[in-house]
C-alpha cells in the first residue's frame, strides 16, 4: 500500500521523498511544519492550520514559494489522491512541511534555498490512545522545561524541539507509557510534547495561558465546544498543585482530539475515570465532525 505525496512540485509516491543530507531542515531543525487529521475523509479545519503554518513561515522568514491558498489546495488534493486507500485505515493525518533548504556556499540561514516542500497523508495511529478514552494517561510533569517566550516564541510550529524529545526519554524512565508535562521558567504547567493541557475545576475548564504555550487548534476547539455548551473556560497560570487537586484533566492533539488523564505524577485525579467534562467534550465533539471518534478509534486501532 503506497501513498501519493506532494514533494517539491511534483506527485511521487511516498518511498521517493528524498531529502538532501545538506538541507538545513535536516541539518539543523531549520523547518516548519502542520499537521491535521481528517474525518470521514475531510480535512478537519484545514485552514486554521494553513493560516498558522503561515503564521510560522513568516517569523521564521522561510518562503515557502506557495500562496496559502495553493497550499490548502494541494492538501485537499493529496486526501483526494489517497482515498482509494483509507477504507483499510479509516482516516488520514496529513502532514505538510517546509524547510528553509540547502545551505549555501558560506552556510548561512540567509543564503539558503530553494525550499524543500511536501504535503503527504499517513493513517491516523490509533492504536496509539484507542484504550485511553476508557482508561485514560498517566501525565508526568518533567525536570525539563519549555523554551521561554523570550528567547523562541512557542507558537512557531517547527522541529526544533530537543526539549520535547529529552522531556519523553525522562518520563519514559519514569513510566513508558506516561505522557510528559511541561512547566515554565517559574514553575507553570505550560503544555506537552504535541499536545496542550486542560484541567477542570468546580467546573470550569482551566488551561495555561498562551504565552509559553503552542496555540493549538484543537486547543481552540475546546473553546468553542465550551461556549456551545455553556462551560465557563479560563486561560490562567497553573502549577502541579491545581493538576493534583483538579476533578478532571486532559490533553488536546489533532489525532485523538480529546485524550483523557486520570492519573498526575503518579497520583489518581479525583476518582481515577475520565471526567463529565471531558467526556461531554468528546461526545461534542464526534457530534460536530459526523463520527463516533470513540468507536472509530476502537474499531481500526492494531498494536
Amino acid at each position: 500500500m503506497e501513498y501519493t505525496a506532494y514533494f517539491n512540485g511534483s506527485w511521487v509516491p511516498n518511498s521517493e521523498i528524498r531529502i538532501d543530507p545538506f538541507d538545513r531542515g535536516f541539518r539543523v531543525g531549520d523547518v516548519v511544519f502542520e499537521t491535521e487529521r481528517t474525518f470521514n475523509g475531510k480535512v478537519f479545519r484545514l485552514r486554521e492550520h494553513i493560516e498558522r503554518l503561515y503564521r510560522s513561515l513568516t517569523y521564521t522568514r522561510i518562503d515557502s514559494e506557495l500562496s496559502p491558498e495553493e497550499m490548502l489546495d494541494i492538501s485537499e488534493e493529496v486526501v483526494r489522491r489517497n482515498e482509494h486507500l483509507r477504507s483499510d485505515v479509516g482516516d488520514f493525518t496529513v502532514h505538510q512541511f517546509v524547510t528553509r533548504g540547502k545551505n549555501g556556499p558560506r552556510f548561512r540561514a540567509r543564503d539558503a534555498g530553494p525550499p524543500t516542500v511536501s504535503v503527504r497523508v499517513s493513517p491516523v495511529s490509533f492504536g496509539r490512545y484507542a484504550e485511553a478514552y476508557s482508561s485514560g494517561v498517566h501525565g508526568v510533569i518533567s525536570r525539563v522545561r519549555s523554551y521561554s517566550s523570550e528567547s523562541l516564541d512557542p507558537k512557531i510550529k517547527t522541529y526544533s524541539r530537543m526539549h520535547f524529545n529529552l522531556a519523553e526519554m525522562e518520563v519514559a524512565d519514569i513510566d513508558p507509557e506516561g505522557w510528559p508535562i511541561l512547566t515554565d521558567l517559574d514553575g507553570n504547567l505550560t503544555e506537552g510534547t504535541s499536545y496542550n493541557v486542560f484541567l477542570v475545576t468546580d467546573g470550569v475548564i482551566r488551561t495555561p495561558t498562551d504565552r509559553a504555550v503552542l496555540q493549538g487548534v484543537s486547543r481552540g476547539m475546546v473553546f468553542d465546544l465550551a461556549r456551545q455548551l455553556d462551560i465557563p473556560v479560563v486561560e490562567e497560570d497553573l502549577q502541579p498543585y491545581d493538576l493534583y487537586t483538579a476533578d478532571e484533566a486532559f490533553f488536546t492533539t489533532t489525532s485523538p482530539c480529546v485524550v483523557p488523564v486520570t492519573k498526575a505524577d503518579n497520583r489518581q485525579i479525583a476518582d481515577g475515570k475520565p471526567g463529565p467534562i471531558t467526556l461531554q467534550l468528546l461526545a461534542a465533539w464526534s457530534e460536530t465532525v459526523g463520527l463516533d471518534i470513540v468507536d472509530q478509534a476502537l474499531m481500526y486501532a492494531k498494536d
